[in-house]
């Protein structure tokens, strides 16, 4: 395995953290936000959600096929990347509660799409998944130096 090949998977391996650290956030702020039927859009919150997308080295061709330089498969592997953050627009669930200052003209008061055990089921993926990427990322870091150690006793 060479330096490159180590660094890249170094690479990929903190675009995964980068990225599961957002949906942490994400995540974190749709249970904090579960109980808000107002916010400054007008109506009640609405779940975040993080869309990934992998990253490939890829340039297009003149055909405008993609082409990876000749490259083994995997060498164009270049992690993931953040899409975006969209809001999940199923509606949420309506209870009456006449008193309450967001209440309709019937009494009814629409309630966040949040569902707390999808959401930590969210955080503990995450989580795993940050794990995992961290875990590679150290065992790159031992390559690297083992790699470095054995160029030093070489010469």
């Amino acid at each position: 395995m060479s330096m490159n090949q180590i660094l890249s998977g170094m690479d990929i391996s903190a675009s995964g953290l980068t990225g599961e650290r957002l949906r942490l956030e994400v995540a974190a702020n749709n249970i904090a936000n579960q109980g808000s039927t107002r916010t400054a859009q007008g109506g009640p919150y609405q779940r975040q959600q993080v869309t990934f997308s992998s990253a490939m080295d890829q340039i297009m061709t003149a055909g405008g096929k993609m082409s990876r330089h000749g490259r083994g498969a995997t060498e164009g592997l270049k992690g993931v990347t953040v899409m975006g953050i969209s809001s999940d627009m199923t509606p949420g669930a309506s209870i009456h509660d006449p008193g309450h200052p967001d209440a309709d003209a019937t009494g009814h008061v629409q309630q966040s799409n949040v569902n707390l055990p999808h959401e930590m089921v969210d955080l503990v993926t995450a989580s795993r998944a940050y794990e995992a990427n961290l875990k590679s990322l150290e065992t790159f870091r031992q390559m690297a130096e083992q790699a470095l150690s054995l160029l030093r006793g070489s010469r």
